[in-house]
């Protein structure tokens, strides 16, 4: 089993208006890029984490073209919202809407952990610590109260098994330091669109991945195994 992970796929099969080409040469026929490196690389025991930024529908129900795409394509898709899953519900109603419409291996990061061979999974989408948002503080400490519930499930679930950590948001030197205690080897994040280098973030003793598909060239990035 292997694990992949790509972020902000922006499919937009149920909501046309909304389709990324008119972002330039990069973005043409981005669906079918995605589609043809996911087959090349992905099979159907391994992994692939979504960090963010799945479908632009608005509603669940508007979601079920992007949801019959993701369906067609190998792997156990682990989906994270990001600031525009603007479909995104309880955990109950997309579990029902997963099975109404007879999906497989696709699965939610909602204050939960998942087991995923090497590791355990979990993640918050983090929106960021702004200073001059009103009420951050309060905002930053719910989303960070989300991110131990994760973490503490993870822990847990296997107190030895290293875990991968995914923000939709780049983490910042806040989240870092609130999060110092967890046994995070890996962590993963998305979002990002433009000014990829200036983005990138580096964490003393913790593998750092910007998976925005984009930013991937549309491939799918391959985590290495744990060093025993």
């Amino acid at each position: 089993m292997a694990i992949y992970a790509i972020s902000d796929l922006h499919l937009a099969f149920g909501a046309p208006e909304k389709n990324m080409n008119v972002f330039g040469i990069k973005w043409q026929e981005y669906e079918e890029k995605i589609k043809k490196n996911w087959l090349e690389n992905v099979k159907d025991e391994d992994v692939v984490i979504m960090s963010g930024d799945f479908s632009w529908a608005t509603y669940i129900e508007d979601s079920k073209k992007d949801f019959d795409f993701l369906n067609s394509l190998p792997g156990k898709k682990y989906l994270l919202k990001g600031n525009h899953d603007y479909w995104w519900t309880t955990l109950k109603k997309m579990n029902d809407f997963v099975e109404e419409n007879k999906y497989e291996n696709i699965y939610f990061l909602y204050n939960n952990a998942y087991d995923i061979g090497d590791y355990v999974l979990t993640g918050t989408r983090y929106w960021g610590y702004d200073e001059d948002t009103e009420d951050n503080e309060k905002i930053f400490n719910r989303e960070i109260l989300r991110a131990k519930l994760s973490l503490d499930e993870a822990k847990k679930m296997y107190p030895e098994k290293p875990i991968i950590f995914t923000t939709h948001y780049p983490p910042d030197e806040k989240i870092i330091d609130a999060l110092k205690e967890y046994n995070i080897k890996i962590w993963i994040y998305g979002h990002i669109h433009t000014n990829y280098e200036e983005s990138l973030v580096e964490i003393p003793g913790i593998e750092t991945h910007l998976t925005s598909c984009d930013y991937l060239n549309f491939n799918m990035l391959k985590i290495k195994k744990p060093v025993s």
